[in-house]
């Protein structure tokens, strides 16, 4: 996705290496990498504009089970970090659950049991989109 986003952007391979403070082959291979630091993964959003780490707080958000997501919550009350809560869905996601259910690949129960989205929440996404009748 870093490459096709620096492809989009039409930002030239010295800028990114000078940013990076790295070298061509460096960038080449961080391209087919499938990890990074943290910092590296921070440097290239700050490049891009982009937002990656919003990749992987998605897909904690669509796969966690909520029993994990509970114990989160009661063990944030001791430390001293923020607790986020499950319930907040971006439109990104809200528009991947629809997509499924529109074309069939997954039924409404099924989205409900498995991304375990409350069923009031799903309905209330079904009538705003427009995909049953009120």
């Amino acid at each position: 996705m870093i490459k096709e986003k620096v492809a989009k952007s039409g930002i030239e391979m010295s800028r990114i290496c000078k940013f990076l403070n790295c070298k061509e082959e460096d960038v080449m291979k961080m391209y087919n990498s499938s990890a990074f630091d943290t910092d590296v993964l921070l440097r290239w959003s700050k490049l891009l504009q982009y937002d990656f780490f919003r990749l992987y707080s998605q897909h904690l958000i669509l796969y966690s089970p909520q029993s994990s997501m509970n114990y989160v919550q009661k063990k944030s009350i001791q430390d001293s970090l923020p607790a986020f809560r499950k319930s907040l869905y971006t439109k990104e996601i809200i528009e991947f659950v629809l997509d499924k259910i529109r074309k069939g690949e997954m039924t409404k129960s099924t989205v409900i049991s498995e991304y375990k989205i409350p069923k009031s929440t799903l309905y209330k996404w079904l009538h705003k989109y427009n995909l049953i009748e009120q």
